[in-house]
């Protein structure tokens, strides 16, 4: 009766059994090639992410609330030749403390900068500049200086907690007019990634865009972020695949 019904359904125990073979190496196949490109997903993310990246903790509050004291970012490496205003650097300067410090460039070799217009907006070569992340009683709060033309090669800097930062204001009185050499920059940061519920890409700085040079466009750490989690998700779907496929012709 057995022999009966198996012929019936068109296949012999033999070649059911061969199908059956054939299905497993078809399901193994899947599975690994799955499973390979997740891990070069994977893997490659995480390797370019430690060529590209340097990871910092934020020292102080100084950068409020666009970052925070022991914030962990990913400033992009970068030697500073490219840095551009409303980028917010890593740099390193003995004349500030010879410690990392994350301020943000608003003003180049070159230009000229003061505080304030009558909304409390710094002006960088007679433009005001809308900076959306230092809120109304930091403008407020910031102190005013007098015009300054920052020399070629050096950067001028300030935290967006302008209330409370320790940046170039602080010291107009040295050589460098409180400014600091692009190349004492180590990174631009680009995204925290510590605490989780802060994690994220920082946004452009635009009220610099319409300033000769722009604003820098984002870097690759979106992509990073994306092919990291798009390899583990093919690894555990490769993985998962055979015995969800089994349990499925089973049925």
């Amino acid at each position: 009766m057995s022999s009966s019904r198996t012929a019936r359904a068109g296949r012999t125990p033999s070649s059911a059994g061969a199908a059956r073979r054939r299905d497993h190496r078809t399901d193994s196949v899947v599975s690994g090639i799955a499973v390979a490109l997740g891990c070069l997903l994977f893997l490659g993310g995480f390797a370019w992410g430690a060529i590209t990246y340097q990871p910092y903790t934020v020292p102080t509050d100084s950068m409020a609330p666009t970052v925070g004291a022991g914030d962990r970012v990913l400033a992009e490496r970068t030697d500073g030749a490219d840095v551009r205003r409303g980028d917010v650097v890593v740099f390193k300067d003995k004349a500030w403390g010879d410690l990392p410090m994350v301020k943000r460039v608003v003003a180049i070799g070159g230009d000229t900068v003061t505080c304030c217009d009558k909304q409390q907006r710094i002006k960088v070569n007679g433009k005001a500049i809308t900076e959306p992340y230092v809120d109304g009683a930091q403008r407020e709060g910031q102190d005013g200086f007098p015009a300054v033309k920052v020399p070629e090669g050096k950067l001028f800097l300030l935290g967006d907690h302008r209330a409370d930062s320790l940046d170039s204001r602080e010291h107009l009185s040295n050589a460098a007019k409180g400014s600091v050499a692009r190349d004492a920059v180590r990174g631009r940061v680009e995204g925290t990634v510590w605490p989780l519920g802060g994690a994220g890409t920082l946004e452009p700085a635009e009220g610099f865009a319409g300033l000769p040079g722009g604003v820098t466009e984002r870097g690759p750490l979106r992509l990073i972020v994306w092919a990291v989690f798009g390899g583990a998700v093919m690894i555990l779907g490769g993985a998962a695949y055979g015995p969800v496929a089994r349990r499925i012709r089973g049925r």
